[in-house]
């Protein structure tokens, strides 16, 4: 058996109890039962003695930050957020981040940890992201990084950023999925009870006035359900709109205010996720699974998996496939 993918969260004083408690929950919970590889967590300080204080709760390293140095790049550091993006992080952090990189480990931050990777230098002519609060902050203190205001994670060259609190999540999920496939991620996230992955961009949470009605109700729910159930046929945006009983140009404006995405690219990514599972879980041939997802025909599921995934159906299946008869999706 392959040895378990080993991660490494850095801890210092100043880091968000929240971010280490969601690290801890998709990588130090114990799923083989269902399907999920073990992973290897451990939690890496200047000082693995110390407790680190985190807003009233102590947090008890288990390895020192050199435990970094052994990492390979199939295993995965992550830097939680901190309260304060101006308080001093300890500089053998910062030392220990830059020889992970160098030596082609994946770096990933939750937050307000891109501070911390951008005073490494980690981010210095990379694109990436923290809360919406923070974007332009970052951007002022660290001119050389190009911030993405918007968006809920972003990865450049082996180096992940991602927004506030539930992006945070989201981040995670995404590099499980990475890693491990979708269904895989996908069995974490009906474990925590949320989403395997989420559309749209922070556009959709920032303060804005917003009639009450769409604060308090989701009124297309019911359309997004029904396409997901109906994902093989052919539909447009006037089609769902007309399911919702409204005009296409008062549906797309809708849906892009509750999603923050168009209908077409939140439809275009259910069905690159559903071609996933059926590729994973399924030995379908390759037009069989493109009818599935709705795709139409395998040349354009082709060119969808290149612009979402950046990889083939065909090498995606080859990568995660899992045995087809341990799914009723198989039969």
């Amino acid at each position: 058996m392959a040895a378990p993918q080993r991660i490494a969260v850095v801890c210092f004083p100043g880091i968000r109890a929240f971010d280490v408690s969601v690290v801890t929950e998709v990588w130090g919970t114990d799923r083989t039962d269902r399907g999920v590889p073990a992973f290897e967590l451990r939690r890496a300080a200047a000082d693995p003695t110390a407790a680190i204080p985190i807003r009233g709760l102590s947090l008890a390293p288990d390895r020192s930050l050199d435990w970094l140095d052994t990492l390979t790049p199939t295993d995965l550091v992550l830097v939680p957020g901190i309260e304060d993006p101006d308080a001093d992080v300890p500089p053998a952090v910062l030392d220990a981040l830059r020889r992970a990189h160098a030596h082609g480990v994946p770096v990933a931050s939750l937050c307000a940890g891109a501070f911390v990777l951008a005073r490494a230098g980690l981010l210095d002519g990379r694109r990436a992201v923290t809360h919406w609060r923070l974007a332009g902050t970052l951007a002022a203190r660290h001119p050389w990084v190009r911030v993405e205001p918007e968006a809920l994670h972003i990865e450049d060259t082996g180096v992940w950023t991602s927004a506030g609190t539930a992006a945070g999540i989201d981040l995670c999920l995404h590099l499980v999925r990475t890693a491990h496939g979708a269904e895989v991620a996908a069995t974490v996230a009906r474990s925590m009870v949320t989403a395997p992955f989420r559309t749209g961009t922070q556009a959709q949470f920032i303060e804005r006035p917003t009639p009450r009605a769409d604060r308090d109700e989701d009124a297309l729910a019911a359309v997004r359900a029904h396409a997901l159930a109906h994902l093989d046929l052919p539909h447009t945006v006037a089609s769902l709109a007309a399911h919702a009983g409204m005009s296409p140009r008062s549906f797309a404006r809708h849906f892009q205010a509750t999603t923050g995405t168009t209908p077409l690219h939140w439809l275009i990514t259910q069905r690159v996720a559903a071609a996933q599972k059926l590729l994973e879980l399924t030995d379908h041939p390759l037009p069989e699974v493109a009818r599935r997802a709705g795709f139409g025909s395998e040349v354009t599921m082709r060119q969808h998996f290149a612009a979402h995934l950046a990889t083939s159906p065909r090498d995606y299946r080859a990568a995660f496939r899992h045995a087809a008869g341990s799914s009723p999706i198989a039969r």
